[in-house]
């Protein structure tokens, strides 16, 4: 029987994805590190290259006769030339006075020291970044500042840093497509265990409620002494349970057989009809009762069986000539024949009890139900499959009845009179279903009740 259990998503699925997602953070993180980093570094190469070119300007400029006279180093502009042809801005201050260079080129206050000053700013709509710095130059008779700003556009750094972050991306892609890889890698091996338990426990069969002894990891070791434990407490359970259907059957009907001996002996002794016919209807009260008490515990016998089928191989031909040769002596008391029709024997993987069991209950209702004086045929066929067929000549089913007849405690309006349980046809389709076969009822077109038994 398949069991509806409730599914809350996958262990597995949720492993990856929490290592994927870690992965992802993790790159995108990565990406903006070392690209803060190269913009950095880059940064400062630029900072260094425009600190140098003011240096130059600024050692370049001399004070004669009280005018202030700067001659260019022609290394002052050409080292600021990059593949993107960056745009370069001067100004050149004598205190407040501008010399030489764009008038509109912001400049930043410098302090009395004159260190270098960098910093970014816009300038003709467009992002520049400028370093600025100051020098005194002394005279006759005269002290002068000398202030010198350079601006330079950023297209090459942007150029740079775009090359950065498309190979840290590169990087950073394929860090991420390894993590995923590793992270499905990784799930495998941490599920395998639990999968190898699953199915060691699949694998077993049904008597094998032995605790689980191959060691696995330590997170799965609270689960497997839970598993033993419910193992433990099942056989104990199902080992109970055998012994109380041995021990119910033996005390009830012995106690039973001993009370229809006695009523029998006295039925003998007894002269007057009033007695003789409540004697007869204690006996027929006993053997209801014997007859109930039995299939009742057979029933129990076999749900109890059906999970855990003890199949042997045996041949299905054997196990119902010995039943046709015990139930011989009952049909001979009633003037029946038990007609045994075989083709060859019949090799069968099942349980033998459960078979006995079924096959007996079949050929016992055929008996109850036929006339004196008729033929019950029991067939075994091994083609198409291994089948068991009774047919009898009685009243046959009751045709608005027939689907409902293998009900537990179903009995046909046909059966009034006649000593039952309604457990018969009930115990042979479980063992039927539980061989994975069927049970079949039908009435014979010349009178007469037909039950196909296949497993």
């Amino acid at each position: 029987m398949d069991e509806q259990v409730k599914v809350s998503g996958s262990l597995r699925h949720r492993l990856a994805v929490s290592l994927i997602g870690g992965a992802a953070v993790l790159s995108v993180v990565l990406f903006g590190v070392v690209r803060a980093y190269a913009a950095q570094i880059a940064q400062q190469g630029q900072d260094s290259i425009l600190a140098a070119s003011v240096t130059s300007i600024l050692d370049a400029a001399v004070l004669r006769e009280g005018r202030v006279e700067v001659d260019f180093p022609y290394a002052s502009f050409s080292m600021l030339t990059t593949p993107a042809d960056d745009r370069v801005f001067y100004a050149i201050y004598r205190d407040e006075t501008l010399l030489s260079g764009y008038k509109d080129l912001p400049l930043p206050s410098v302090g009395e020291g004159g260190g270098q000053q960098s910093h970014s700013d816009v300038y003709v709509g467009v992002p520049v970044r400028m370093s600025t710095a100051s020098r005194t130059l002394l005279g006759t008779n005269v002290k002068t500042r000398i202030t010198v700003s350079v601006a330079q556009t950023q297209d090459a750094l942007s150029d740079t840093l775009n090359g950065i972050s498309r190979n840290v991306a590169s990087v950073g892609v394929g860090f991420f497509v390894l993590v995923v890889l590793l992270s499905f890698w990784a799930t495998s091996i941490t599920i395998a265990p639990l999968k190898r338990l699953t199915s060691s426990v699949t694998r077993r069969g049904p008597q094998d409620l032995s605790p689980v002894a191959k060691p696995v990891p330590t997170e799965m070791a609270p689960l497997v002494v839970s598993l033993n434990r419910l193992m433990a407490r099942l056989n104990q359970s199902l080992t109970q349970s055998e012994d109380f259907i041995a021990e119910a059957a033996h005390r009830v009907r012995t106690p039973l057989a001993t009370v229809r001996s006695h009523a029998e002996t006295t039925l003998q002794r007894v002269e007057q009809d009033e007695n003789r016919q409540a004697l007869r209807a204690m006996i027929r009260a006993i053997d209801e009762s014997s007859r109930a008490a039995g299939q009742l515990l057979d029933h129990a016998m076999i749900s109890f069986r059906a999970d855990q089928l003890e199949r042997q191989e045996l041949d299905l031909v054997e196990l119902v000539q010995e039943l046709v040769l015990r139930l011989t002596p009952v049909a001979e008391l009633k003037d029946i024949d038990l007609s045994l029709q075989i083709d060859g024997p019949v090799p069968l993987l099942g349980d033998p009890i459960l078979l006995q069991n079924a096959i007996r209950n079949l050929i016992d209702n055929a008996l109850k139900y036929s006339p004196s004086e008729s033929v019950i045929a029991v067939c075994v066929r091994r083609d198409p499959g291994a089948t068991v067929e009774v047919r009898d000549q009685g009243p046959g089913f009751p045709e608005d009845e027939i689907d409902d007849l293998a009900l537990r405690f179903s009995r046909g309006h046909n059966a009034e009179g006649t000593i039952g349980s309604g457990l018969g046809l009930t115990i042979a389709q479980d063992v039927a279903v539980a061989h994975g076969g069927s049970l079949t009822l039908s009435n014979l077109q010349e009178g007469g009740a037909c039950v196909i038994f296949s497993v």
